[in-house]
């Protein structure tokens, strides 16, 4: 069973930065698409940023040009870059690998809070 390490999140003022990452505790072999969820309170869950494995992004339009995600060269990684923040991104982030056949696995989530 794959584990999944998510760090980078915390409390951080209207403006300020983070940067969430995601690792694996083993080589995922082929991902087809990484990606980032977050499910405020009440709210549905939603997609906030994905990469495909040929380098194609999508993001919502709630963080565009704020939000950037990203990789390393390992298969195990994903990465996203939240710049500008604002309150309304607290929320919980799950990172999430799409292995085609073999289904997706998802991280434990990681609380972001963007408060004064």
């Amino acid at each position: 069973q794959v584990q999944f390490v998510e760090s980078g999140g915390g409390l951080v003022q209207p403006g300020g930065s983070l940067r969430l990452s995601c690792v694996a505790s083993r080589n995922l072999l082929s991902v087809y698409v990484r990606a980032w969820y977050r499910q405020a309170p009440g709210k549905q869950r939603e997609l906030v940023a994905s990469l495909t494995a040929g380098g194609a992004t999508n993001y919502a339009d709630s963080v565009k040009g704020r939000f950037s995600i990203s990789r390393d060269r390992s298969e195990n990684t994903v990465y996203l870059q939240m710049n500008n923040l604002k309150p309304e991104d607290t929320a919980v982030y799950y990172c999430s690998f799409g292995l085609g056949s073999r289904g997706v696995r998802e991280g434990q989530g990681i609380q972001v809070t963007v408060s004064s």
